[in-house]
């Protein structure tokens, strides 16, 4: 379940800089955003909860290998009272 996430990292020349006075320009904006996610995913990953959602993606993708016509009776089921509670009501 793990996957890489690229991140791109431009020097400081690639990157408009604001002129004083004015807000930083959005690439800035995102840069930053980009490394505040970046914190976020590897602290998650090294939760606990991370460990426990892996281990149950594990479960899953185990128990639909076992029960595969199960598994889409299930999902399947899933989907109509999903699409029950979210239609439109007139």
């Amino acid at each position: 379940m793990e996957q890489d996430v690229p991140v791109i990292i431009h020097g400081e020349h690639d990157t408009p800089s604001a002129r004083p006075g004015e807000e930083p320009a959005i690439a800035d904006q995102l840069k930053e955003i980009g490394q505040s996610l970046t914190e976020v995913v590897s602290s998650f990953r090294e939760s606990e909860s991370y460990e426990q959602l892996e281990k149950i993606y594990e479960q899953t993708k185990e128990y639909i290998r076992k029960n595969p016509a199960r598994a889409m009776l299930y999902s399947l089921g899933a989907g109509a009272v999903l699409g029950l509670f979210m239609r439109k009501r007139h």
